[in-house]
């Protein structure tokens, strides 16, 4: 489901090319569309697949890094993608934080079907991510009923209701620096170092976010550096500075490879 402001429209994208020269057919279906509104569209999807960021000069680099080279060549293409918005990304590392994926997920999907708005395509009921007013309106205890913690409940209420006073300008984020991005996030109630960094990679596009205290990167950097022992934090952000500025590629890659069971050998 693809959300601009008030508008809603169901997307399908599906890959036509090749990795070395891409092409992507997108389809959008909504009777009320015009030129307008097909340019902010693809525009929209473009951003969330990462599809207009340039990563040649990553791949330069990469190519001559001894330890990253195997595992490029491996996701050759890989683009990142980013969140619809910024909102949506922070409440969802809000929800993810300290709990299983499995977990999150559920919460997700249910946050989503229960407050998000809906669109209906062919007799089929398709949900979008919630807009803060429904988060404001659920309350507190509208989040608790579906598992969501106190205080989690308390940060997501926090953040939805600043963004619909237009105290909180999550958007607005997008021309600032990333250590000013850092220290304006960091300020919230409910968001650390590690949802900052996160939210520079997936919600600003930015090319040098770096969570080094995040404990699966560092298990990770451990088994292709360090001969299967993770690094520590500190460690892994000095090692991290010889990828700067491509970081949150790097970041992307690692967690890629580990998802596809890409057996580590370490250097």
């Amino acid at each position: 489901m693809l959300g601009l402001g008030e508008w809603l429209c169901l997307a399908s994208v599906r890959a036509s090319g090749t990795v070395d020269s891409p092409l992507l057919e997108v389809e959008l279906l909504d009777p009320t569309l015009d030129g307008a509104m097909i340019a902010r569209a693809r525009e929209r999807i473009g951003w969330i697949l990462g599809i207009d960021r340039d990563i040649k000069p990553f791949y330069r680099m990469a190519m001559n890094d001894r330890a990253l080279a195997p595992l490029v060549r491996g996701l050759w293409g890989l683009h990142i993608p980013h969140a619809a918005s910024v909102y949506e990304a922070l409440i969802q590392a809000i929800l993810g934080q300290q709990i299983s994926a499995h977990v999150a997920r559920k919460l997700r999907t249910d946050l989503i079907e229960i407050y998000g708005p809906t669109l209906e395509v062919a007799g089929t009921v398709y949900h979008s991510f919630p807009r803060p007013d429904a988060l404001v309106s659920a309350g507190i205890d509208g989040l608790r009923a579906l598992g969501f913690s106190a205080r989690k409940s308390e940060y997501i209420i926090d953040i939805s209701s600043g963004v619909v006073t237009g105290e909180l300008d999550l958007e607005g984020l997008h021309a600032f620096s990333d250590e000013d991005v850092i220290r304006m996030l960091t300020g919230l109630r409910g968001v650390g170092l590690w949802t900052a960094q996160w939210l520079l990679i997936r919600a600003l596009g930015r090319d040098d976010g770096f969570p080094h205290d995040d404990l699966a990167l560092c298990r990770v950097l451990g088994q292709l550096l360090n001969k299967g022992e993770p690094l520590k934090p500190e460690e892994a952000l000095e090692y991290s500075s010889r990828w700067s500025p491509y970081r949150s590629y790097v970041t992307a890659y690692l967690f890629a490879a580990m998802r596809s069971g890409y057996a580590f050998p370490s250097v």
